[in-house]
């Protein structure tokens, strides 16, 4: 389901927007819920932090007691409406899992994205099979993962890139995460490899490889894997996420995601070319 904006990107802005709102009136977290009775200042905090959908009515409460006038007003009440998410957008995502969701809505939202893999191949450009086989490794550290749903799941992020008006989509791919190992069937390797060659004829998709041995500037090679995003509305920010064993690591702060794009320029100079990546990984799949 095409979103024009991005849930989890709009909550941060918005957040953003009404910490600066409330500190310009000079006024506490705990001077605001005075005024509107509100609990505790919990609720409020984690507005203002992007870490709850905000509810539409608390945030009609929080312009009055700043007093914001009508163009701002407007233009903040249409960014708390996409923060709030459509029940249609929870209702297409289905049984995602969190972490899965969260991505799957910076993806759907994003205007670029790029994923640096050091390791495995991106969730993007997974085949089934071969998303299958990683998403199942995964109950050695969780027995109740359902795997099934986690594979559809999968599937289902996979249209933002089939979509009429689909992101900028680079992947930035180390060799080992193209070589196969002996935890994958050679034919499903394959048929994984073809698929990447199939999507990198996509004019919005772009597939680099970094051979072994060659690293970024200064030796530069980050052993996390990370993912950087864009978006159409200029003033939402940019945002990158970092991937952990048990979590992953939101970054939303201009030094922050201007570092981690620095570093993938330095990547993207040291990788092979599109049609060189392609050659490569058509030889790998024939082999």
């Amino acid at each position: 389901m095409p979103l024009s904006t991005s849930p989890v990107i709009r909550r941060a802005r918005l957040g953003a927007e009404l910490r600066q709102l409330r500190r310009r009136e000079a006024l506490t977290l705990e001077q605001v819920c005075d005024r509107l009775g509100w609990a505790s200042t919990s609720k409020l905090s984690r507005i203002e932090l992007g870490q709850s959908r905000p509810d539409l009515a608390d945030v009609l409460d929080l312009l009055d007691v700043y007093e914001v006038p009508p163009p701002q007003r407007d233009a903040l009440i249409v960014i708390a409406r996409d923060a709030a998410t459509s029940r249609g957008w929870w209702k297409a995502l289905g049984e995602m899992g969190e972490r899965q969701r969260t991505y799957a809505e910076l993806e759907a939202g994003a205007a670029s994205i790029v994923d640096w893999q050091p390791a495995v191949v991106p969730g993007l450009l997974q085949i089934p099979a071969y998303a299958r086989l990683r998403i199942a490794a995964g109950r050695l550290f969780d027995p109740a993962l359902d795997v099934d749903a986690d594979v559809r799941a999968r599937a289902l992020r996979h249209e933002v890139l089939r979509r009429v008006d689909p992101p900028r989509y680079t992947a930035l791919l180390a060799e080992p995460a193209c070589e196969a190992g002996t935890d994958i069937p050679s034919q499903v390797w394959r048929e994984q490899l073809r698929h990447l060659v199939d999507l990198a004829g996509l004019p919005h998709v772009t597939i680099r490889l970094l051979p072994r041995g060659v690293a970024a500037r200064g030796g530069a090679q980050p052993l996390t894997p990370y993912s950087c995003y864009s978006f159409p509305d200029p003033a939402d920010p940019r945002t990158v996420m970092l991937e952990a064993l048990t979590t992953d690591v939101r970054l939303v702060t201009a030094a922050d995601v201007d570092r981690y794009e620095q570093l993938t320029g330095w990547l993207l100079d040291a990788a092979l070319g599109p049609e060189e990546t392609v050659a490569a990984l058509a030889r790998l799949a024939a082999d």
